[in-house]
């Protein structure tokens, strides 16, 4: 774990998650701890691209599905 302050949360994981994490922990030489410290900044920071990503298009044409596959079918995408 990192030299900085760390909170103290309490977490319920499904069983058959924690075994994986601890055999991982284990194979990896980390805590349990880093291992989803790790993971929900991965998850975190793929959330802040996908929201990057719509404000970067937000103001692009909408298209319904409709027009959409109607657009694959006439280039023969589909």
């Amino acid at each position: 774990m990192s030299t900085t302050l760390t909170k103290r949360a309490t977490v319920y994981l499904d069983p058959a998650i924690h075994r994986i994490l601890r055999v991982k922990a284990l194979e990896t030489d980390q805590s349990v701890s880093d291992i989803i410290n790790d993971a929900l900044l991965h998850e975190l920071a793929q959330d802040q691209q996908d929201l990057d990503a719509f404000k970067q298009r937000a103001h692009e044409p909408a298209i319904s599905f409709e027009a959409l596959l109607k657009k694959l079918k006439t280039d023969g995408k589909i």
